[in-house]
């Protein structure tokens, strides 16, 4: 499992990789044009908008699965294991939900996404606002994975540091036995 996990994070890495050079190299190209030779192409400008949106959703599942987004730290830090546990799961739990109403309503604008076209490239817009069905599942399935190894008891000490912030203070005893 851990083998198929990190296999992902490398494939979402490397999409992001080439999201970010396409971006970079398609406003590179028309600024140059722009500037050196009075011209420029149309689609640059739409197309980076569109891979930076799909940048950000990507970035923020792989975010997610390595505890990278706000938490309140200072008061978790204060509990024991159990407290800790309570709070990992309730986040989690909170999380689930949200990615829940986020994909119910990327899939109420279906149609709509669907049925609009971009004004340059004439893609249809489900290609651009369709990230929300990505992103809602990659973070539900880590939020209900996290869930899961929690009432299964297999959450290790490292894990509970890592969601309490403890991850760049010093080493952290693995008792978990995974």
């Amino acid at each position: 499992m851990d083998k198929v996990v990190a296999g992902m994070t490398r494939l979402l890495e490397w999409a992001l990789i080439g999201l970010l050079a396409g971006m970079a190299g398609m406003v590179l190209l028309n600024v140059v044009l722009r500037y050196g030779f009075n011209s420029g192409i149309a689609f640059s400008e739409e197309m980076s908008r569109y891979f930076f949106v799909w940048l950000t959703f990507i970035g923020a599942v792989l975010t997610f699965g390595e505890h990278g987004h706000i938490g309140v730290e200072t008061l978790v830090r204060r509990f024991g294991r159990s407290g800790r546990l309570a709070c990992m799961a309730i986040s989690n739990v909170i999380v689930l939900f949200c990615a829940g109403v986020f994909f119910w309503g990327t899939w109420l604008q279906h149609d709509i996404n669907a049925s609009m076209t971009a004004a340059v490239v004439e893609l249809s817009m489900i290609w651009v606002f369709g990230v929300g069905y990505f992103c809602a599942l990659g973070i539900g399935l880590i939020a209900a994975i996290r869930i899961w190894r929690i009432l299964t008891g297999r959450t290790t000490d490292a894990e509970i540091a890592h969601f309490a912030g403890e991850w760049g203070d010093g080493p952290v005893i693995n008792r978990g036995g995974e």
